[in-house]
């Protein structure tokens, strides 16, 4: 773990006071920067929600925290093996941190599959908490132990602290009418318990989470919130742990306003809504569950009373296909995938580029092909976004870079959707849907005003002086057809994927109208106005650029830091619109001798900026459904800078 920095003075003062408060059996307090925290066990031990709350309490402490849920595919992997394990990472500081961390300095292993699992990634010296009670022989010969890890020496150099957390969980329960299955499902508020101890957590909000949770069954709710208190008060009479820690609240980090904690998609969530309630238009969303998008389509479904509807579809084209539809009638409309699903949604992208109607399309990365890896994150529905339809068929492409950040994405790819007429791919991940982070609730009159003008009535005078409306009669300043409500008196007009002629609308085949259409089409993607990219450069004395996209960010942001402390002189830029680019992004390459492009995929975006700007950029990928660990890209930037 990372201390504070005291002076040998204070140092000297905080001995005493220890050894007065050992004296009169008072356990230590300890005051660290940070500290990373993962609870591991089977993907039915409740890990995620353990984190969860966990995470809830430090947020409302007022800690800086970024975290990492990582769990298998399965909905019940079979217990006890490595495939099942399900994990919960959380970073928490009294300063600004950007990535769930590196590596843990505390390991709740509930099993030893958990423990085997997880044991590569925690340094030593760390602290490892097991559940003593699962290291059975069967247990462990299920995972290849063919002796006891707590037995063999083999975490001699770890601060191992073995707690039979089952045992005590259901000892401190035995008052309830609970069978032993029944009592043992709680033993995760338990190490809860134990944690929120150790690093001086609040618990009334756990507590009354628990009494909602479980309204409906009060014993159940009592079990578990007596199981946490037993674990907080085994902290605190135990000899075994005989330190607890204090992170202080993140005072300096945060602007003033209200926060809370947010998870990536839930801040798309939230997006959705404010862009629709800043446009003035009802938010329909068509969808098809898919992991990890469905948590979008969850709550936005609970959210009538802002004029939201929720479509869930028999499949992926009827979502779209809805949800296009419902933008022909003058709605904010979205579908929200993962990459399997923006394949096949990808004819109906095309119509709504032909159609030139608002539309967002939501792709929550996942690790591919195919299936591939559900629950795994990834970056590598790049290209398909920008080429994935058959055709010239241009689309808008935004990125958000944070969870938090994606609440400011879903509003400006409605901007740029509503403004432009024209679907919108916005790009996050299952690093960015599942992880959280603080986020500043805004207030409303910092929100974009995003109302539209729909076309009221003819906007072109023939020959003869009749006035008409027709349909691809453009804005001359955004190239935007007007948007016509179904219904409304003299606005008839046709629509369908057949090619248009440039203004009436009429059906054409004719070479030269057709080459008109695509290159105004393309013209009017690549006219969207967008802000310039800023280069984060401190003194102008780089030579290296690292470049990204995404929610690389945090990784990215982390390692510049690293190498800017160890006196190394590098500059980052991140791209947020990856179609079409900043205008200044060619300049802002040519400033320097290299460039490193870090993505989880093999290159996509170095692809694309090789093919513009001719710049020869260099590629640091990772495709194995992690994201980048900071000391792992501060390494491989310094060694471009070095060679």
């Amino acid at each position: 773990m990372t201390s504070q920095v005291s002076s040998p003075a204070e140092q000297a003062d905080e001995a005493v006071v220890g050894e007065q408060r050992r004296a009169a059996g008072v356990k230590d307090v300890r005051r660290l920067d940070r500290v990373i925290i993962r609870f591991a066990g089977d993907s039915g031990d409740g890990m995620q929600l353990t984190g969860d709350r966990f995470t809830s309490e430090t947020a409302s402490f007022g800690n800086d925290l970024s975290t990492l849920p990582n769990f298998p595919a399965e909905i019940r992997a079979p217990a006890g093996t490595l495939p099942g394990v399900s994990s919960f990472q959380l970073h928490f500081a009294d300063h600004d941190i950007l990535t769930p961390g590196d590596a843990p300095n505390v390991l709740v292993a509930m099993n030893p599959a958990a423990l085997k699992a997880n044991i590569a990634d925690v340094p030593r010296g760390a602290e490892i908490i097991v559940n003593t009670d699962e290291f059975t022989k069967r247990a462990m010969a299920k995972v290849g132990y063919a002796a006891s890890p707590l037995e063999d020496g083999s975490l001699d150099g770890y601060s191992v602290h073995p707690v039979p957390l089952t045992t005590m969980t259901v000892e401190a329960l035995k008052e309830f009418a609970l069978s032993r299955k029944e009592a043992e499902r709680s033993k995760n508020m338990f190490a809860l318990g134990l944690l929120s101890w150790m690093y001086h957590r609040p618990t009334e909000g756990t507590e009354k989470f628990l009494q909602s949770k479980f309204a409906k069954k009060p014993d159940i709710a009592a079990a578990n919130i007596a199981a946490f208190r037993a674990g907080w008060n085994f902290g605190e009479t135990t000899e075994d742990f005989a330190v607890s820690y204090e992170v202080a609240p993140a005072a300096q980090t945060f602007p003033t306003g209200t926060y809370r904690n947010i998870s990536g998609n839930l801040a798309l969530s939230y997006g959705l809504i404010a862009a629709s309630q800043q446009a003035d238009l009802p938010l329909y969303l068509g969808s098809y569950p898919i992991t990890p998008a469905s948590d979008i389509l969850h709550e936005l479904s609970k959210h009538k009373n802002f004029g939201v509807r929720t479509f869930q579809a028999e499949d992926e084209i009827a979502g779209i296909g809805a949800a296009l539809g419902a933008a022909f009638g003058g709605s904010l409309g979205v579908t929200t995938t993962s990459g399997p699903g923006v394949a096949l949604k990808s004819e109906t992208i095309g119509l709504a580029v032909s159609l030139e109607l608002p539309l967002l399309v939501i792709d929550i990365q996942r690790g591919g092909p195919s299936t591939g890896l559900p629950t795994k994150t990834e970056q590598a529905d790049l290209l398909q976004a920008m080429f994935g339809r058959n055709g010239e068929a241009p689309v808008p492409v935004v990125a958000p870079r944070t969870p938090a950040d994606c609440f400011n994405a879903a509003l400006e790819a409605a901007r740029i959707a509503l403004t432009y007429r024209t679907p919108v791919m916005l790009l996050s991940d299952g690093y960015l849907a599942n992880g959280s982070e603080p986020w500043r609730i805004p207030d409303t009159d910092e929100l974009p005003d995003l109302r539209v003008q729909f076309a009221q009535g003819p906007n072109h005078t023939l020959d003869d002086g009749t006035e008409v409306f027709w349909p691809y009669q453009r804005d001359p300043q955004t190239l935007a057809r007007p948007w016509a409500i179904p219904g409304t008196p003299a606005l008839e007009h046709r629509i369908g994927g057949i090619e248009k002629e440039d203004g009436t609308g009429n059906i054409s085949y004719a070479p030269a109208n057709h080459e008109f259409m695509v290159r105004t089409r393309q013209a009017k993607i690549d006219g969207i106005e967008v802000p310039d990219v800023e280069v984060d450069d401190p003194d102008g004395q780089a030579h290296t650029l690292v470049l990204g996209w995404g929610s690389t960010y945090g990784p990215i942001t982390a390692a510049v830091r690293r190498l800017r402390t160890a006196g190394e002189h590098i500059a980052q830029a991140h791209l947020r619109h990856l179609n079409p680019f900043p205008r200044n992004l060619g300049t802002v390459l040519k400033r320097y001798d290299k460039v490193v492009i870090p993505e989880m995929n093999l290159g996509q975006l170095a692809t694309l900026i090789r093919a513009k700007y001719l710049v020869d950029a260099h590629s640091y990928n990772q495709v194995n459904g992690m994201p980048f660990k900071a000391e792992q890209l501060a390494k491989a930037l310094k060694e471009a800078i070095d060679g």
